[in-house]
């Protein structure tokens, strides 16, 4: 399982939403940056926050072209309710394979009850990895202010492109 380090291209991992979409990751956010947010569950309380932190950060997330995906093991039903409760209006995916997007990710995962501990990704706008974050346990994860302000400080330090 290899870890997924700065500069690294984000591997192809198609999800199925809450919402009935299905959708690939990176490839669904090509030419933006997109925050991928891995939680432990619906059950997790510091999950939950984070979800919700997203949500209220939607707005300055928007402005700065910061596009947001999540996705755990629950089942449908429980990501939908999820969603639900907390009026998220991103992405959010179910039944991921805890060992599969571990292989792909190097993300932990619990072993009895299986699923994915948190972790977190900031892609670029060409599908590579800026930051990653991997929790081994219930702390540990972004936070949406820390992802806006990267963002803005990368657009505003980066190399004027040359034709």
């Amino acid at each position: 399982m290899p870890l997924l380090n700065p500069g690294d291209s984000f591997p192809r991992l198609t999800i199925e939403t809450a919402g009935g979409q299905s959708l690939t990751i990176p490839d669904a956010f090509a030419g933006g940056f997109a925050a991928v947010l891995f939680y432990r569950g619906a059950w997790c309380p510091y999950c939950n926050a984070q979800l919700r932190a997203f949500e209220r950060a939607r707005q300055a997330l928007e402005d700065n072209g910061i596009r947001v995906v999540a996705l755990s093991v629950d089942d449908k039903e429980t990501t939908a309710a999820l969603v639900a409760r907390h009026k998220l209006t991103f992405p959010v995916g179910y039944g991921a394979d805890g060992a599969s997007v571990a292989a792909l990710t190097g993300a932990f995962v619990n072993p009895d009850p299986v699923y994915l501990q948190s972790t977190d990704f900031v892609l670029d706008p060409g599908g590579k990895v800026i930051v990653s974050v991997y929790s081994s346990g219930a702390i540990g994860r972004l936070v949406p202010d820390d992802v806006v302000g990267l963002v803005r400080y990368l657009r505003e330090h980066s190399a004027p492109a040359t034709a």
